[in-house]
């Protein structure tokens, strides 16, 4: 009879949270930066334990941004994030990014989606893991970079681009610059997402399910500070993508047994488990599924549910959701 530990290894597993650039592996960083040390690699692309703020936290992705700025290191860093899926027995995955930090170099913003996406479509044929993406603004951007963003969405339609979302410093920027993306994207079926209850409260959840008509939320873990909220997001549909090990290093908790995962789950929320930034919080879904199983005493059933749940709020078509439920299903009895 396998333990947990190695039957956690091989279960399929769903990923809808997932930034690219903040996922940057050693083995990446060293082809890309070559004679670069570990102690090096762990400064530079690993944020720290004690990391004041999302903001903070936010800022170590700098570096790994800076190496994202030409098509070939596109390709190679998309390409690792599917060997750390393969690794995690990944099934399917929603990766995200902001095109727009990757012009530096000369680059058009079509042309890194078209390097992201080719690469997806390369990595999907080497692993045969599905994987979607989502091309994100950041709270910062302007309406004009906003609705360029969308825009790409739009015009990526068909391809593996998914769904918009709104990133970053959800703390010092208000949503005011992102209505019109958020409004363009609702006239024209473009599937959302957005970072909140996060960084802040339970309201900042309530107004961008409210004002931005989001289908799901990046994090939304503050929700459960207010029970008629969760009530509503139930109610709705909005489905929570959790992201435990994130949330410690932005200092939103003091540690991950303070953490309302469990307590989230037990509202019966739709609720998934994802890792946020792989390298910046230095974790992998394996781990994360075994911690919970530490500090909650989660089960098959626990796991089982989460997946199934991600799967009905995953940006994909039906035919390919019954493909993973059944997956998910035969694996998880």
């Amino acid at each position: 009879m396998k333990n947990f530990s190695e039957l956690v290894k091989e279960l399929p597993k769903i990923e809808l949270h997932l930034h690219l650039d903040c996922s940057l592996s050693y083995k990446v960083v060293s082809k890309l930066i070559p004679g670069i040390s570990k102690e090096s690699y762990s400064k530079k692309f690993i944020a720290p334990n004690n990391c004041a703020d999302l903001k903070e936290y936010i800022e170590c992705a700098s570096a790994s941004i800076d190496i994202m700025q030409t098509k070939e290191q596109l390709k190679l860093v998309t390409l690792d994030l599917f060997d750390q899926l393969l690794a995690d027995n990944v099934i399917y995955a929603e990766i995200r990014f902001a095109p727009l930090q990757h012009l530096k170099k000369g680059l058009t913003a079509e042309e890194v989606v078209q390097a992201v996406d080719e690469a997806i479509n390369e990595g999907k044929k080497k692993t045969g893991i599905e994987a979607r993406l989502i091309l994100c603004t950041l709270r910062h951007f302007s309406e004009q970079q906003s609705m360029q963003t969308i825009h790409l969405v739009d015009q990526f339609r068909g391809s593996n681009v998914v769904g918009f979302d709104l990133a970053a410093d959800e703390a010092g920027y208000p949503i005011d610059a992102h209505r019109s993306a958020f409004n363009f994207a609702s006239k024209n079926n473009l599937p959302c997402t957005c970072h909140a209850g996060e960084a802040l409260g339970a309201e900042s959840v309530k107004e961008v399910v409210d004002e931005l008509h989001v289908q799901r939320i990046g994090h939304g873990v503050r929700s459960i500070e207010n029970l008629p909220l969760i009530e509503h997001l139930k109610k709705c549909h909005i489905h929570l993508e959790v992201c435990p090990s994130s949330n410690i290093k932005t200092n939103m908790y003091p540690t991950l047994s303070d953490h309302p995962v469990d307590k989230l789950y037990d509202t019966g929320v739709s609720m998934s488990i994802n890792t946020d930034g792989r390298s910046l919080s230095d974790i992998d879904l394996i781990t994360e599924y075994q911690n919970l199983k530490a500090l909650f005493g989660w089960d098959m059933e626990h796991y089982r549910c989460c997946n199934l749940e991600a799967i009905k709020a995953a940006f994909i078509d039906i035919s390919l959701k019954e493909k993973l439920k059944k997956r998910i299903n035969e694996a998880y009895q």
